[in-house]
């Protein structure tokens, strides 16, 4: 540490190949940058600069010495900036990128949010296809399932369930499955995913992960919100989770079927690039997240 201001100088004369450049970054007279930069060489027992009547140059060694003491500056000004944000009162615009049924777990807590954060300005982008965080601009996304981009931070959110739900109507006309295998005999409701164009899995105990591809198909579509509709209008027996089908099975006008069959739970994360500093603003609405999603049932 006591060569720390060696360091600075050698690398800010390296930079202005000068003394005098460097000086005028520093605050510091052309001797004194130059008397630093000569007691690091001594410390090092190697030449780190090329003295000339008019500039300096970077030697083989000073090349490489250069290259790592620049990494080390700029890491000790990240880790001074982010001790400097930690206390600053997060503000800005903030760009989400979230699934369409984010809508139903993310707006009911918001104005909880924007009274916590006056200053934070949201924006968000509901989009069932997977967007690059990065190449997109956006400062943090909401997804499930699995993450496999290395280039991303993530925070699990919390887990919810998948139900299999049908209107009182339906059921009536039909009669109500009893086991996985009695879907056999009724109108299912799938979900394609829009990226990749697969059909949504039904993860059913007893039953193999293709079981559903057995099944009767009534109707495919790549939209949630449009899945519970035409299962409340009783075209037939869709599997959604639960935090989408919760509103209508309280109003009545979906029934879930199944329950003790149903073997799988998601999970729902946020994720942020690797490479970007967690601003206040960000670890805010991270924070908020992980206190509040589906904290209340």
């Amino acid at each position: 540490m006591e060569n720390l201001s060696g360091i600075v100088a050698f690398v800010q004369t390296a930079e202005a190949s000068s003394f005098v450049g460097a000086s005028q970054r520093l605050g510091l007279s052309p001797s004194a940058v130059g008397k630093s930069v000569a007691r690091l060489e001594q410390h090092l027992g190697v030449r780190l600069l090329q003295r000339s009547t008019r500039r300096v140059s970077l030697t083989d060694d000073g090349e490489r010495f250069y290259e790592r003491c620049r990494q080390i500056l700029d890491a000790l000004n990240e880790a001074e900036s982010m001790m400097l944000q930690a206390n600053a009162a997060p503000r800005g615009r903030l760009r989400v990128s979230l699934p369409t049924i984010g809508y139903r777990f993310l707006l009911p807590i918001l104005p909880q949010f924007a009274e916590r954060y006056p200053e934070i300005d949201l924006e968000l982008d509901f989009n069932d296809r997977i967007v690059d965080v990065i190449e997109g601009g956006f400062d943090a996304a909401i997804r499930s399932g699995e993450l496999p981009d290395s280039q991303l931070m993530a925070r699990r959110l919390g887990p919810f369930r998948f139900v299999l739900c049908a209107s009182p109507a339906y059921l009536q006309r039909r009669g109500e499955p009893l086991t996985p295998a009695d879907l056999t005999q009724h109108a299912c409701l799938r979900f394609r995913f829009p990226t990749s164009g697969k059909l949504q899995p039904w993860a059913l105990r007893g039953l193999p992960d293709d079981a559903a591809a057995r099944f009767p198909t009534a109707l495919t579509c790549n939209n949630m919100e449009a899945l519970r509709a035409a299962a409340e209008l009783g075209l037939g027996i869709g599997y959604m989770p639960d935090f989408l089908a919760r509103d209508a099975i309280r109003a009545g006008t979906l029934r879930s079927v199944l329950a003790d069959h149903l073997a799988q739970a998601g999970q729902f994360s946020v994720v942020w690039p690797s490479s970007r500093q967690l601003s206040p603003k960000l670890r805010a609405f991270v924070d908020f997240l992980s206190e509040r999603l589906f904290s209340e049932a």
